[in-house]
């Protein structure tokens, strides 16, 4: 009998892993990359279809105002501009910049103010119901200055920050070169002094720092109400400069206006439209009541265009 070896023949099978250059090259790359170039295509055409912009037609908006802009703010895009990078006088739209001041200031709002002569209007000599002698809350004065546009009120808070009206005025200056309000510059707290100046689009940066305090946004969307005056009791009652603010079919959320024979009638505005949050900013608008007429001609403009965004996305 032949003799066996007990080793045992072993074959090793050595198995390379090619790579398909179809998957892994993109294995680490987002959907959209891998897709087709057609099917990008299509899914372009899909994402634009579902954007309010792409049904609204700026030639069908006509607005009686020499500057306006409006953005959508959920994505950063202006939806319509005229001259909005054009410097004018922007009144009291300044009264925004002067909360923001306050407000950063940490300066305690239950501090009580006397108003003084020193708080008179020598600009313009305009008319003011807050009577000398009075003593009003500086969170009073800031609702008053917001809502009903009292430049007296705006006047004594300037006044009594401290360094005083120069140092306010700085601060109003730096913050708005912090927001990156490159073309404007403030020369007064109220708005009264012409040479207070900003484009559209640098206004569209105030109203969205603005709308990020909710003092402001609560005390410039409020219609009617009252601030007291301690020394006598009396209730300095008040309606918001902003009638659309009283007015149910309107969701806003912040709001201001502004008039100066240099700068017209002028308002700023962040609203829900259909779904929308867009911030709205009109300049110069003819007449006195035409800044809201052109609000409500911009709200059925984007009502109109959503309701054709909706009827699209719907049968896709």
């Amino acid at each position: 009998m032949p003799k066996h070896n007990n080793l045992v023949n072993i074959t090793i099978f050595v198995c390379f892993f090619i790579p398909n250059p179809a998957t892994s090259a993109d294995s680490n790359q987002p959907e959209s990359a891998k897709m087709p170039a057609a099917n990008k295509v299509a899914r372009l055409k899909f994402d634009e279809s579902t954007k309010i912009s792409h049904y609204l037609n700026p030639k069908k908006l006509f607005l009686r105002s020499s500057a306006a802009l409006v953005m959508d703010t959920s994505d950063g895009k202006v939806l319509y501009a005229r001259d909005a990078n054009e410097l004018r006088s922007i009144a009291s739209l300044t009264k925004l910049m002067t909360a923001m001041v306050l407000l950063d200031a940490k300066l305690p709002l239950t501090e009580k103010i006397k108003i003084t002569r020193k708080d008179r209007d020598r600009l313009r000599g305009s008319k003011s119901r807050v009577a000398y002698g009075s003593i009003i809350t500086r969170e009073d004065l800031m609702l008053l200055a917001l809502a009903a546009s009292e430049n007296r009120a705006t006047a004594a808070l300037a006044r009594t920050f401290p360094g005083g009206k120069p140092a306010f005025v700085k601060a109003m200056n730096q913050k708005a070169q912090t927001l990156g309000m490159k073309n404007t510059v403030f020369r007064d707290s109220s708005g009264l002094h012409s040479q207070n100046k900003s484009t559209a689009r640098d206004l569209v940066k105030l109203v969205a720092a603005s709308y990020n305090y909710p003092k402001i946004r609560e005390m410039s969307t409020m219609g009617k109400h009252y601030v007291t005056d301690l020394r006598s009791g009396w209730k300095i009652e008040f309606l918001n400069t902003n009638r659309l603010v009283r007015r149910k079919q309107w969701d806003i959320g912040l709001s201001k206006t502004g008039y100066l024979a240099d700068a017209g009638n002028c308002l700023v505005m962040h609203a829900e439209i259909s779904g929308h949050p867009v911030i709205i900013v009109l300049l110069n608008s003819w007449g006195k009541l035409s800044k809201f007429g052109d609000a409500n001609r911009i709200k059925r403009w984007l009502m109109n265009a959503e309701k054709k965004r909706q009827r699209v996305v719907a049968n896709i």
